[in-house]
């Protein structure tokens, strides 16, 4: 079937013509917000967030079997086992999205984490946002932990704020990462 170049050029003009130019004008004027009604409904505790199926899944693999995503790639020097870093993270259950646990500026040594997160936090230059994928044998294992049940596979959303290699934080006495904010950790 071969469409005219005068159809064409109809069917172009059709919504034009079917456009009221005082409509037009309406929708180019700021719209008051309607007022918002107090909401009495008592919130339940603990706030239990859930994450979307889509944000946790990984695209690339380690060999280790690791999962990750890089969201924000950054340039430059990585850290390396031992070192201190400073982190914002989130963590949740790969399974229900349901979130465990999260820090914000958290000090957490690449090695006092468990061994997919240290893995990930390698992966990350300052800057840097990951996905990570954490199958339960990088993580808990067989162990629960917490709100985390045995053979969890875990997500972990990471930023790498800030890292101090090793020899430099010994050298300083530093006992913590960078920025000295100590939090709970992933470990």
């Amino acid at each position: 079937m071969t469409i005219s170049p005068a159809t064409l050029a109809l069917l172009a003009t059709l919504p034009l013509l079917a456009a009221n130019p005082a409509d037009a004008q309406k929708s180019r004027r700021a719209v008051p917000p309607r007022p918002v009604a107090a909401d009495t409904r008592i919130i339940p505790l603990p706030l239990n967030p859930i994450v979307p199926a889509g944000q946790r899944l990984c695209a690339m693999r380690t060999p280790s079997g690791l999962g990750y995503t890089m969201l924000r790639p950054a340039a430059g020097a990585k850290p390396g086992a031992g070192d201190l870093t400073l982190v914002n993270y989130v963590g949740y259950l790969a399974a229900t999205g349901v979130v465990f646990d999260q820090g914000m500026r958290s000090a957490l040594g690449v090695d006092g984490v468990i061994p997919g997160f240290g893995e990930g936090l390698q992966l990350l230059a300052k800057g840097g946002v990951v996905r990570l994928c954490i199958p339960a044998a990088l993580g808990y294992g067989a162990r629960a932990t917490g709100p985390i049940p045995a053979n969890a596979d875990l997500v972990f959303q990471v930023e790498l704020i800030d890292y101090r290699p090793e020899a430099a934080a010994a050298a300083a006495g530093e006992a913590e990462a960078p920025a000295g904010d100590a939090a709970p950790s992933p470990q």
